[in-house]
């Protein structure tokens, strides 16, 4: 059972083909750093248009990789939400024009339960298998969410919110971190590989206080607390250096980044990445703990965070913890393909009025 998968959340075009939910035939991202990239962050107006310049030849280039037309596909999975609405619907309009145009089922699936089935699915191609009840955090630039996850049967799931953010969103603060220090967009990456040059414990942050639910996450007070510590230490002129380093070599190498960058920031860079991460483990030890699981599933585009996969390999979680590949991490349409197929297999299939949901909860 061959099904193709789609998603345009947010700024990767991706087309994916999943047989079985669990062998993946082929896999294509077109991503869009370089258009965003000098506007430090993502412009939804481009998004939706680069969206309609590589729909076509993605989900083309996908069918072609996995040897097979378009009459040997069982069904189409789209991402219906959450996301940016305008990249939503040119990937599910497209969706829609073949289940229409080739009589197949159309299946719509919600991106953060993608995230979660990219463990899943990885699992199922390695011959592993995961143990349920499972803590999944997912953790990407659009969402921190902490789920339980069950499981009555085979490929049929259930999940539970146990905690979210309640601002921005892990992978959201590692991005407007980044751009307050020059760094540049996506900035997840670059502050992990020059967090390894500073001291995690240079800078010290307070954690969040709230009230409520123990188990949410709020991370706009770290950003804040940057801002303030940028500001009282006078980092205009070497924030601009990194800026016009920026403009003259779009993908500065790591020799670049660390001539310009003093010690100090470097300092306070690898204390903020440790202050999100600390965060990131705290939660998820303590929803694991309070609920029996069994398991910890990692996912989102957090997850390739060389520093946060250290974390939750360490004596602090004791539980076994699953990591997708850095590759099927971020946005992709595996994910969505493979999350699709216990629908699939359920024949809970959408209606050719299924419509966008920027907010759509799971």
């Amino acid at each position: 059972m061959n099904l193709l998968g789609i998603e345009t959340s947010c700024d990767e075009t991706a087309a994916a083909v999943v047989a079985s939910g669990a062998r993946v035939l082929s896999n294509v991202v077109a991503s869009q750093f370089d258009v965003h990239g000098r506007y430090g962050g993502v412009v939804p107006e481009l998004a939706s248009r680069e969206h309609l310049r590589a729909i076509v030849p993605v989900v083309r280039q996908a069918v072609e990789e996995a040897g097979l037309g378009y009459r040997d596909l069982a069904g189409v999975a789209v991402t219906c939400g959450p996301g940016l609405v305008g990249s939503l619907l040119v990937g599910m309009c497209y969706g829609k024009a073949l289940s229409i145009s080739f009589g197949l089922p159309l299946i719509g699936v919600n991106h953060i339960e993608g995230h979660i089935h990219s463990v899943l699915l990885e699992q199922k191609q390695q011959g592993g298998t995961i143990e349920f009840p499972s803590l999944a955090l997912v953790a990407s630039g659009g969402h921190t969410h902490l789920f339980q996850v069950t499981s009555a049967g085979p490929e049929v799931y259930d999940y539970r919110l146990l905690g979210r953010t309640r601002d921005d969103a892990a992978g959201e603060a590692f991005d407007k971190v980044a751009k307050l220090l020059g760094l540049g967009y996506p900035g997840g990456p670059v502050i992990d590989r020059l967090a390894l040059y500073g001291n995690p414990r240079g800078v010290r942050f307070s954690p969040a206080r709230m009230k409520g639910n123990p188990l949410d996450f709020s991370f706009s007070g770290l950003k804040t607390a940057v801002l303030r510590l940028v500001q009282a230490a006078g980092m205009e002129a070497e924030i601009a250096r990194r800026k016009e380093l920026l403009r003259a070599a779009p993908r500065p190498t790591l020799e670049q980044w660390l001539e310009a960058t003093p010690r100090a920031t470097l300092d306070l860079i690898a204390s903020f990445q440790h202050a999100v991460i600390g965060e990131l483990v705290r939660h998820a030890v303590a929803a694991a703990d309070g609920t029996g699981v069994r398991s910890v599933i990692v996912s989102g585009g957090v997850a390739c965070n060389t520093a946060l996969r250290a974390s939750f390999s360490g004596e602090a979680v004791p539980y076994p913890v699953y990591f997708p590949a850095p590759k099927l991490s971020t946005d992709n349409a595996a994910m969505i393909a493979a999350a699709a197929y216990p629908k699939f297999l359920a024949g809970r299939f959408a209606e050719l009025s299924l419509a966008a949901d920027a907010s759509l909860s799971l």
